[in-house]
Parts: C-alpha cells; structure tokens; sequence
C-alpha cells in the first residue's frame, strides 16, 4: 500500500467514513498477493528495509515467475532468487515479463537469480567475505551477492584458509577494516576462530559440507565452529551463505538513515 494511500485511509477512519474493521481488512490484503500457490509478502521491505527473498528449490520455474512478476508490480525493485540451478533458470528467464527477463541475471557458482541489478551500496562501510578453499566458493558467492543485493559494499578473500596461514595475514588491514566478516570454511572449520582472534568487528562463521568422510557433510565444521575460542563469532548452518551474508548486511547497515525500502 502507497503512503498516499494508507495516509486516505486512516483519514477516513478518523473522520468515521470508513470502519475500523473494513480499514483492518484493506491492511491485511494490501500486505501480500494471494497467488494460490504463494503468498508473496508485499509489505516485507517497508517492515525490515529488504523485499522478500525467494527461495527456488522446490519450486518450478512458472511458480517462480509468478512470484517476480507479483512483488515487482508491488514496487520491489531489487529481487533476489536463491538456490536456483541452471536448468530452472534457463526456463525462468523464458518466463519471465519482457521487462524482467532484460534485468535478469543468472549466477550458477552462487546458484542465485537476480533480477532488476545489484543496487548501489549504502551501508556504513564494506564486508570483507573470506572463503577457505576454492572448493569453498559456492557459499562464499552466496553470501558476497546476498550482501551486494542489500546494500553492502564487499571485499572478496578467496583461498585464505588456516593450511596455508600467510595467505590470510597479508589480509590482516583489510580484514581488521571491515565492518562485518563471513569466513567460510569446511573441513575443519578453524578459519572463523582465526580471523576472530584478529579482528574487532562481528564474525559469522559458515560452514561448508566440504571434506573428507569424518567431515560428515560440514557437521565437524560447524561442531568447530560453535566451539571457537574466538570471541564475537556466530554460527549460520552448513552451506548457507545467504543467511550469513543477509546477517553481515544488517550488520552493516546498523545506524544508517538510507531508505533501503526499494530491496
């Protein structure tokens, strides 16, 4: 619902023209689309400064056409696809309104859809997104491209895990400048107790399913992890880069004035 519309709205239930019982019913419907299938929330970006996110595993390209085309109509400039394989979407993108498709990109290290751009950064200063391995990357671009998507400005480190110690110290300024870190890693995981005992700013620690058998598809990297002696380190779940570069931006958007309401 427009300002312009919510401000007539409770004039008219000052002024007795409208019921407050009707008002109430206008405000639940205008703050999301029932599309039968989904219920894109329409109202998520004026509660939280971000649009709903949507999550492309388990559902078909058509659903998730659908989904953009009802939150881009509700004035969500920026939208962010995650967990999209290459297939699905090579099948959205022929979905998609003709608008939307010419502002559509497709990332498949990240597994993530973006449609209307990477906005212009306006938290306070820059993430820095450190990835132990190469094998690592998938969830290192998850995070890096759900920040860029809310606002942040990011510095990537890729290949600065604990085996090889001074490819991550010759990092040390830009690790210590930056407002928030999401360090990356699997096998054991000690990257984030690392980079926590270096630095002055939050750490989010995000395991990855990468290793070996005893690795247990990350569980011994996130056991590590929930165990760092570093202080100021917090734990997202295995692989989930979104969550933690999503927690990262927040971060770094704490005490900023911008309206970041159009993402």
């Amino acid at each position: 619902m427009e300002h312009q519309d919510l401000h007539g709205l409770l004039a008219a239930v000052r002024e007795g023209t409208i019921s407050v019982a009707d008002a109430e019913h206008r405000l639940s419907q205008a703050t999301f689309d029932d599309l039968g299938y989904a219920k894109p929330d329409l109202d998520r970006a004026r509660r939280q400064g971000v649009s709903e996110v949507i999550y492309g595993a388990g559902k078909t390209a058509a659903q998730i056409a659908g989904i953009v085309r009802s939150l881009r109509a509700g004035g969500n400039n920026h939208l962010l696809v995650t967990r999209l394989d290459a297939s699905k979407a090579q099948e959205l993108s022929e979905l998609l309104d003709p608008a939307d498709a010419d502002e559509f990109d497709y990332h498949e290290l990240a597994r993530l859809g973006i449609v209307g751009g990477i906005p212009t950064p306006d938290g306070q200063g820059y993430i820095a997104v450190c990835a132990a391995g190469t094998s690592d990357l998938y969830c290192a671009e998850e995070a890096a491209l759900t920040a860029e998507m809310l606002g942040s400005r990011v510095t990537r480190l890729y290949d600065v895990g604990v085996a090889g110690l001074h490819r991550l110290l010759v990092h040390t300024d830009e690790l210590r400048g930056a407002t928030a870190i999401v360090a990356i890693a699997g096998m054991e995981g000690a990257l984030a107790s690392v980079i926590g005992g270096l630095v002055p700013c939050p750490v989010i620690a995000c395991p990855t399913s990468v290793g070996y058998g005893a690795s247990l598809g990350g569980i011994a990297a996130l056991l590590s992890m929930l165990n760092s002696c570093a202080s100021g380190v917090s734990v997202v779940n295995i692989d989930n880069g979104f969550g933690a570069g999503y927690q990262a931006a927040l971060i770094d958007h704490v005490g900023c004035d911008g309206n970041r309401c159009d993402r």
